[in-house]
Formats: C-alpha cells, sequence, structure tokens
C-alpha cells in the first residue's frame, strides 16, 4: 500500500524543484523546460542528496503524458495543415520517412540489431509539438509564419507516431506471423477510431455543452480531465498507447465548438502534470552515463537536432518556403520529446530494447529538449545572416532618394493601411515586408520596397533609416521589434518610432527602449467599441470622444 504521508512529500518536493528551477531557468532567458529537467536531475538517484521516489513520480508523470498530449491534440487544427497544403502533408512525412532510414542506418553502425536501429529511427523522427510551442510563445512567435509552419509540420508528425506504434508493435510482437499481427492490429486501431470519432463528434460537444449550462467551472474541469484518461485507459484495452489514445481524442475535439472551454478549463492542471513529467525525463537522465557513452548518445542526439533540422529546412524549401523560414521553422523541430520517450517506452515495455540502448534514446531525447532554446535561437542568427548574403541584389537601386520619409516594416492588414493613407497625403514611404507578390505591386506603382526581414541591418539602411523621419513597425513578433527598435536608434537617434502590440507589458518595454508609440491593438479595440457604446447610449458625441480620451489617458498612465 502507497505510504500516503510519502506520496505527498514526493508531490510536494518534486513541484518545488520544479518551480525554483524553472523560475531561475526564466530568469537566465531560458525555456521553462529546461528547468524543470534540471529540477528532475538534481532530485533524481543519480545526484546526491535527497531523491524523490521514481516510480511515484513516474505515475504522476503519467497522467501528465495523457494530459499534455490531450491538450497537443486540441491545439491541431486540421484546417490548418490543410491549409499549409504540400508543406507539412507532403514535407513532414517525407522528414519522418528519411529520419527512419537514417536512425536504422545509425543504429546499424553502432552494433544494433535491427529492432532496436529501427525505434532508434522511429525516436529520432519525431519533434515535440510541446516544446516547440512553449519556445514560440516564450518568445512571442506563436502567430509567425515559420511558427505556424513548425506546430503543423509538427502535427503531422505526431499523428505519424499512431502508425508507427502500431507497426512497431506488430513487427516485435510479429515473428513469422508478421502480416497477420500487423493485421490484427491495425484492425484494433480502427476499430478504437471508429468508436470515438463518432462518439467524440456527436456526444461530446451537446455533453459539454449542458455541462456548461450548470455554470460550475469545477464540474466541467474534472468532465474534460476525465474524458482524457478514460480514452487513454481505452486506448490500452486496444493495444495502443494510453498516451496516443488521449491525443487522438484531442483531435477529435480540436475543431468543435467546445475547444477553447476544454483547454481553458485543462491546461492549469495540465501545466501542473506536464512539470511532473518533465521532471520523470530529468531523473531518468544519467549524467554519468552520457559521460561513459558520449558515442551512441552524440551520435542520436546529432540525429535529432541539426540533421533534422537541415533536412526539415532542405525538405521546406522546395515546397515554397522562404529560405528564412525554412531555417527557423528547422531550427525549432530540431529537436525530440514527448512521443519520442512514447516509442522508446514502448520499446521497453516490450523488450524490444536493451537498458543501454533504451538510455541513449532517452538521454539524447532529454538532451535535445535542453538545447532547444539556443537551437531556436542560432536558428535566428543564421536565417538573418542567410538573408543579409542572398538578398544583396534584391535591394540595390532602391535606396529611396528623399530625407524625412516614412518607413513601415510589415505589409500586411496594419501596414498596408498606413501605406494607403500616407500616400493618399503624398507622404514618401519605404516598405519592407516578406511577401515577394506585396513587394513586385509595391515596386510596380514606384514605392521603394525591400524584400526580407524588418530587424534586417542592411535592408534597413538601404530603406535609408538614417534619413527617415518615422518608423512604423506593424510586424507581430515581439522579439523582432524589440530587435528593430534597438537598430533604429542605432542608426538614427533622432527617428520617431510607432510599433504595434499585444500586451500591455509589452507596451512599457517598447516605449521604455525608445518607441514614442506603441499601440495594444486589442485596448484601441476596446476603446472604439466603448465609444461607440456611449454614443448609443445617448451620451454627445463630442462628450463621448472626451470621455474615451480620458479613458485611454488613464490605462496608457
Amino acid at each position: 500500500m502507497i505510504d500516503s504521508s510519502s506520496l505527498l512529500a514526493n508531490i510536494a518536493l518534486a513541484l518545488l524543484a520544479a518551480a525554483v528551477a524553472g523560475v531561475l531557468a526564466a530568469r537566465l532567458g531560458q525555456s521553462v523546460i529546461l528547468g524543470y529537467i534540471v529540477a528532475g536531475i538534481l532530485v533524481g538517484p543519480y545526484s546526491p542528496g535527497w531523491t524523490a521516489d521514481q516510480p511515484t513520480v513516474d505515475a504522476l508523470a503519467a497522467i501528465g503524458i495523457v494530459l499534455l498530449l490531450f491538450v497537443t491534440g486540441m491545439d491541431i487544427s486540421v484546417r490548418d495543415m490543410t491549409r499549409m497544403g504540400r508543406i507539412t502533408l507532403i514535407g513532414a512525412p517525407a522528414q519522418v520517412v528519411l529520419l527512419i532510414g537514417l536512425g536504422f542506418l545509425a543504429g546499424k553502425a553502432l552494433g544494433w540489431d535491427d529492432t532496436p536501429a529501427l525505434f532508434l529511427g522511429a525516436v529520432v523522427s519525431n519533434s515535440s509539438s510541446t516544446v516547440l510551442s512553449k519556445i514560440l510563445s516564450e518568445r512571442g512567435e506563436g502567430a509567425s509564419r515559420h511558427g505556424r509552419i513548425g506546430l503543423a509540420w509538427s502535427a503531422v508528425q505526431d499523428l505519424t507516431t499512431i502508425i508507427l506504434v502500431v507497426v512497431l508493435t506488430a513487427v516485435v510482437e510479429g515473428g513469422s506471423g508478421l502480416g497477420r499481427d500487423l493485421g490484427i492490429a491495425v484492425l484494433k486501431a480502427a476499430v478504437f477510431l471508429a468508436i470515438l470519432v463518432p462518439l467524440g463528434s456527436w456526444l461530446l460537444p451537446p455533453l459539454f455543452a449542458s455541462l456548461r449550462t450548470l455554470q460550475q467551472r469545477e464540474v466541467f474541469v474534472l468532465a474534460a480531465a476525465a474524458l482524457a484518461l478514460l480514452t487513454a485507459y481505452v486506448a490500452s484495452l486496444f493495444g495502443l498507447s494510453p498516451a496516443l489514445g488521449a491525443f487522438v481524442a484531442g483531435i477529435v475535439l480540436s475543431e468543435s465548438e467546445i475547444r477553447h472551454e476544454v483547454l481553458n478549463g485543462i491546461v492549469p492542471m495540465r501545466d501542473i502534470f506536464a512539470g511532473l513529467f518533465f521532471v520523470s525525463i530529468g531523473m531518468l537522465l544519467d549524467p554519468m552515463f552520457v559521460a561513459s557513452n558520449p558515442v551512441p548518445v552524440l551520435a542520436t542526439l546529432a540525429l535529432m537536432v541539426p540533421i533534422k533540422g537541415l533536412i526539415t529546412a532542405g525538405l521546406a524549401m522546395p515546397l515554397g518556403v522562404t529560405v528564412r523560414r525554412s531555417i527557423l521553422a528547422g531550427g525549432g523541430l530540431a529537436q525530440s520529446a514527448e512521443f519520442s520517450f512514447v516509442l522508446a517506452s514502448l520499446g521497453a515495455s516490450l523488450a524490444a530494447l536493451s537498458d543501454n540502448e533504451f538510455s541513449v534514446m532517452l538521454s539524447a531525447t532529454a538532451l535535445s529538449v535542453v538545447l532547444a532554446p539556443a537551437v531556436h535561437v542560432s536558428a535566428q542568427r543564421l536565417s538573418r545572416r542567410v538573408e543579409v548574403a542572398t538578398h544583396q541584389d534584391l535591394t540595390r537601386g532602391w535606396e529611396p532618394a528623399f530625407q524625412d520619409h516614412v518607413i513601415i516594416c510589415g505589409y500586411g492588414r496594419v501596414g498596408s493601411v498606413v501605406v494607403r493613407v500616407l500616400r493618399e497625403r503624398n507622404v514618401p514611404v519605404a516598405v519592407i515586408d516578406l511577401d515577394v507578390s506585396a513587394i513586385i505591386t509595391l515596386r510596380d506603382q514606384g514605392v521603394p520596397a525591400f524584400l526580407g526581414t524588418a530587424d534586417n541591418p542592411l535592408l534597413l539602411t538601404r530603406a535609408g533609416i538614417d534619413r527617415a523621419a518615422l518608423l512604423v513597425v506593424a510586424v507581430p513578433e515581439p522579439t523582432a521589434v524589440r530587435r528593430l527598435v534597438q537598430l533604429a536608434r542605432e542608426a538614427n537617434p533622432t527617428i520617431e518610432i510607432v510599433a504595434r502590440t499585444h500586451e500591455i507589458a509589452e507596451r512599457d518595454r517598447l516605449e521604455a527602449g525608445g518607441v514614442q508609440e506603441a499601440v495594444v491593438g486589442e485596448l484601441e479595440l476596446a476603446i472604439e467599441m466603448a465609444r461607440y457604446a456611449l454614443r448609443v447610449t445617448g451620451m454627445d458625441p463630442l462628450q463621448a470622444d472626451e470621455h474615451v480620451a480620458r479613458i485611454r489617458h488613464g490605462l496608457i498612465e
């Protein structure tokens, strides 16, 4: 029988270690996932001091991975994957197949048997949606084009894991009857999906809608968590991974109207258990094993990080993705995590992997998560250097001949309106954007336009940043905006800068960094809606304008 006091102590101390290490990682500008893994190493059996009970933490982490993949499934948008078209639907499967082949060859080169080598290929082929989304959200790049490509690509990888689990299980258990066992495994998975998809599409939305009418948030949250865990259990009855079952359930609910409410309820619970999941990964990581087995660990890590990143970028470019975005997407996907652990754990549970082989995969996967934030930053730097080297010919002959002009960075829905208004007043403008068709159209209209990222020093120089009167920053990524503001201030200390942002805290940071006006989109939307509401409810238009002006001043100050 489990000692309740011991269970409580393990949960409390594991969460405390995760919280402290997560805070330190955030303070150092690193991903909190790195902090969780370090916390696991510190409370693990391979470090001195207090050691958490591994079975207890693993049991809690198993719940964490189920909730984690349930939410990951709901974050997958089938529409987004379809919208990305051949970029993800062709690129991602091709990348998975190539990595499985390279992983198999690497395993054979390490002296492994065929089955462990095949598992190695499967483990290195997958990237983590969770790690990627956390890095993107921490850096404010979730809405970026390369971020959406990376997440959609990773979602397709996640779907291929369902096939890999079925195939690998059949390979291990098949023997001479491989074809028959593979057919049985596929049939079980098909029956599971045939039951889950109709139930999820027809019964679950009205069920959760009725729970919503109770206006009892805790009941809604408990129902969502119960659904994830129950689906995981049912999946295990069909011979599937419990985590994969929860993942499929999340996908089924991803396009339903209740998706956001379920996410809102279950995400806090997911974050707690997911923290324990990454702590459990750290507990399994033995630094001495890595030191004593550098060749297999580093070879596996090389497949997960640089080789996977290069293959991803190399496949994305022929599919219509720009060089910069291909590099950024490749850098974001150059890691492995939750599904790789699922596949490695599957191999261990089927006795297909030795302890040494399992430890190699585990160590390399954990190290890839540790390196992921740094790899992402390096990919950004590399993309800027490549852009400078490849776009010089695109900018020659387009330097504005005027002074005191306006530079607009970003020609999307916001920037295009600003350009139109300024051109109607005959104000000279120059535009920097990544959309080739937009650049060609603007050049045909006689507008100096430059293809590339706004935080490229070369393009800012070509656009005449040192002579400009105003810089309009209409790009959505906060990190790019901050770098752009810094470059503009260094090149032209007297230039006026107006920038867009989505958060008041980010607005404060931008204004502290030299932006004269940082416009919070949601705030301005709320103010305009309030102005309209005041007029409809009887207030004089002039009084409404004055009242809204006071509100804006109070909110901004």
